[in-house]
């Protein structure tokens, strides 16, 4: 299984049919999404079932969010270790995280994990959805739980949450930050950001005298690292894609 499904549909289909087969929903879910107004095909509104549509000429979106067949477009999450770069090679011969996942021509990682961090990252071959994640106009935020020196005073934490210098010029746009839990001589934080500055959280903590342990992300917009094991990797589901892209799919159903 590489994240694609096999066999493509040729020339005018259901829509219902399409909408199956690219995940969004069950045929009959997708009858309702239909006769909800949720689905248009070129900008037009299909209320009326019977329409059918052509998946590689058409532009079919529900809620505003294009459908695309997974044969069109292959969009992964993988749990990344420690020690793994991301990039495609390296002239040092270190690990990447292009070993651990599929060979698919055009896949890419959609922002960074620096060397020692770990956790989810999503790949694509889709640069327009790939855009979408990292620009923060979108709303996509990332989750991580961090693991720093000590334990942060409450207005250390204050500081994290409002817009903090990085660099001369450099400002953060602030942060959720929520303290889980003390241990000793450590602390476990969890950090919702909105952007994704170079080492943003690594800059951040130690801004505060707090430096960085170890560092999970957890979550990318509408992504979840969930029981991945570290190297583990699969598929994102239609769901999954279209809300790490913004969309308001709260009444998609399952």
């Amino acid at each position: 299984m590489d994240g694609r499904q096999p066999g493509p549909l040729a020339g005018p289909t259901r829509l219902q049919r399409i909408l199956s087969r690219a995940g969004v929903a069950s045929r009959r879910h997708a009858e309702e999404l239909i006769l909800e107004g949720r689905v248009r095909v070129n900008g037009h509104p299909v209320t009326a079932l019977g329409m059918r549509a052509d998946p590689a000429r058409d532009v079919i979106t529900v809620d505003g969010v294009r459908v695309r067949l997974p044969e069109e477009a292959v969009y992964l999450a993988l749990h990344k270790p420690p020690g793994y770069l991301t990039t495609a090679d390296d002239p040092q011969d270190r690990p990447t995280i292009m070993t651990l996942v599929p060979h698919i021509p055009g896949l890419f990682p959609v922002g960074r994990l620096d060397a020692d961090s770990e956790g989810l990252l999503v790949l694509t071959t889709d640069g327009e959805w790939a855009q979408r994640v990292l620009h923060p106009r979108y709303g996509c935020t990332k989750e991580y739980l961090v693991e720093v020196e000590g334990r942060p005073a409450p207005a250390a934490l204050v500081r994290l949450r409002r817009p903090l210098p990085l660099n001369e010029g450099e400002w953060t746009s602030g942060a959720e930050v929520r303290l889980v839990d003390a241990l000793p001589g450590r602390s476990l934080l969890r950090i919702v950001l909105g952007e994704g500055r170079k080492r943003q959280i690594r800059r951040m903590c130690a801004a505060i005298g707090h430096p960085v342990q170890r560092l999970v992300r957890l979550r990318v917009g509408g992504v979840h690292l969930g029981s991945l094991r570290p190297g583990q990797w699969r598929p994102l589901t239609w769901g999954e894609i279209a809300q790490t892209a913004g969309a308001d799919l709260g009444r998609l159903p399952a």
